[in-house]
């Protein structure tokens, strides 16, 4: 809980401290002596399901669906070519024969989801730049692990149009166990009402689980049905979702530290001094190279500033999951593949700690920070024998309710402000009652008004007491993204007008 809190009051990704605690656990620190490859790679791959599920879960679709097209570009042409960089400079530059250089840049080229959510927590980033690093790093795994996988294997590796139809049916796969789990179960958990509130989290994070289980016994990527599993689940307006995103994210917690500290503990420092300066060349190549060519290229068919372009190249984040995946050719019998896992395991230490803590102020100096209203935190509870749902609504600072009285919420026939929570003390609110930043509201609403009421909410949070005048309320039942374009065109007519 301390690493937490000084990472978070640091500006540097929470993994560094977590590796460094494992490194002073380990033979060099403390004298614990752990070389179990397979037993990391298995909890390796067992955090990273709970990391991407918690990472679907917290991603919103509104923010990820313009960037989805982009995404899957970075994640297949993108890749394809920081690979091919990144496995050229590690032949020719530090004489890392083919194979290994290729195991390499695999490697290398899949950002790691813990990295980016947690960094994204900290930097105000535009919301369609947020969606394309949240969606590469939770694509990204699939063709990535295919790759390192064929290159460890023994005997020649598949020509480029094998492993392209492999990727492609993996990712085929994955996605379509992937969205039929979350849809089925997304369906169960709004019409099954369970018997306690604390049972929703685990079911959720269940059925993220069984995605994965699923689409990797169907030989597809497991990783991607993980997380648009995830994805739907968190978009799909669960009952009890405040406390169920809190549980995933203790999870997530978890599953960082525990797999940060012992990919840390597999490490033994005193063999990397050889390996220091492969790792240095390999990444200045992957960060100042490789990346940006490889985002350029990915992005020249889609409609993006220079600016931005230039901050998803720095903010390609590596982390755990390039750890993870060196473990695969140690597993597989790779000759020479502690080199491998060392170089690796360097390279990550020291970009992220370039990365991280500059990519702030990078977007700064773009111009491209953005400081959004944070959206109303509302919770729905079902009430199975009244056929009616509890909403528990809390005001965030910068929301446009403040200062608007009750009545003027104008929520649908059905649907009541009940109770009021200010400072600790609560209270029955009449129609005149003058509603605050900080305060917690409950609103009663019948089965059938239930949606059009959050939707009104969430106008009033956006657009203020005006919100029906303004057409916000059209407009948050339409989301943020096509809200957006709408104000554009709006503003735009009455230009012309």
């Amino acid at each position: 809980m301390a690493a937490v809190r000084v990472s978070s009051r640091s500006g540097l990704p929470s993994l560094l401290i977590y590796l460094g605690i494992g490194v002073a656990i380990g033979q060099d620190g403390i004298g614990v002596s752990f070389n179990d490859v397979g037993l990391t790679q298995v909890i390796g791959y067992a955090a990273l399901v709970v990391i991407l599920a918690e990472g679907g879960l917290g991603t919103k679709w509104h923010e990820i669906k313009p960037a989805l097209p982009a995404a899957a570009v970075l994640s297949t042409f993108g890749v394809a070519v920081s690979v091919g960089v990144t496995a050229a400079a590690a032949h020719y530059l530090a004489g890392v024969e083919w194979r290994h250089a290729l195991i390499i840049g695999a490697v290398v080229s899949s950002t790691d989801a813990a990295a980016v959510f947690s960094v994204l927590r900290n930097v105000p980033l535009p919301s369609k730049l947020t969606g394309v690093l949240e969606a590469e790093s939770g694509f990204n795994d699939a063709p990535v692990v295919i790759l390192v996988v064929a290159f460890s294997a023994a005997g020649p590796v598949d020509d480029w149009y094998m492993l392209l139809g492999r990727i492609a049916l993996e990712l085929a796969i994955g996605a379509a166990c992937g969205l039929a789990i979350g849809w089925l179960g997304a369906y169960g958990l709004r019409h099954v009402a369970l018997p306690a509130s604390g049972l929703y989290p685990i079911a959720v994070m269940a059925i993220a689980v069984t995605a994965y289980a699923a689409g990797a016994l169907a030989h597809g990527s497991g990783f991607l049905a993980v997380y648009l599993a995830s994805l739907i689940l968190g978009n799909a307006k669960l009952p009890h979702w405040p406390a169920t995103r809190g549980f995933a994210e203790g999870l997530g917690w978890i599953a960082q530290i525990g797999m940060f500290v012992l990919l840390g503990l597999l490490v033994t420092p005193h063999e990397l001094g050889d390996d220091i300066m492969p790792a240095l060349v390999v990444g200045l190549v992957l960060t100042m190279i490789a990346r940006p060519v490889s985002v350029f290229l990915s992005l020249a068919p889609f409609r993006t500033s220079w600016q931005e372009k230039t901050l998803l190249s720095w903010a390609g984040l590596r982390g755990a999951v390039p750890i993870v995946l060196a473990t695969i050719p140690m597993v597989a019998g790779v000759s020479d593949s502690r080199r491998i896992f060392n170089v690796v395991f360097i390279l990550v230490i020291v970009y992220t700690l370039v990365q991280g803590p500059t990519l702030p102020w990078l977007a700064r100096h773009l111009r491209l920070g953005e400081n959004e209203p944070e959206d109303l935190g509302i919770e729905s509870a079902p009430l199975e024998r009244l056929r009616g749902h509890l909403l528990s609504v809390a005001i965030p600072e910068g929301s446009k309710m403040h200062g608007v009285e009750v009545s003027e919420l104008r929520l649908p026939a059905g649907a009541a402000v009940t109770l009021v929570v200010r400072d600790g003390s609560s209270f029955v609110p009449g129609p005149t009652t003058v509603l605050r930043h900080g305060d917690e509201l409950l609103v009663v609403a019948t089965d059938p008004v239930r949606d059009a009421a959050e939707r009104r909410l969430r106008a009033v949070g956006e657009g203020g007491k005006l919100a029906g005048w303004l057409g916000t309320a059209t407009l948050a039942a339409e989301g943020p993204a096509d809200a957006s374009a709408k104000r554009k065109a709006k503003r735009g007519l009455v230009k012309r007008k």
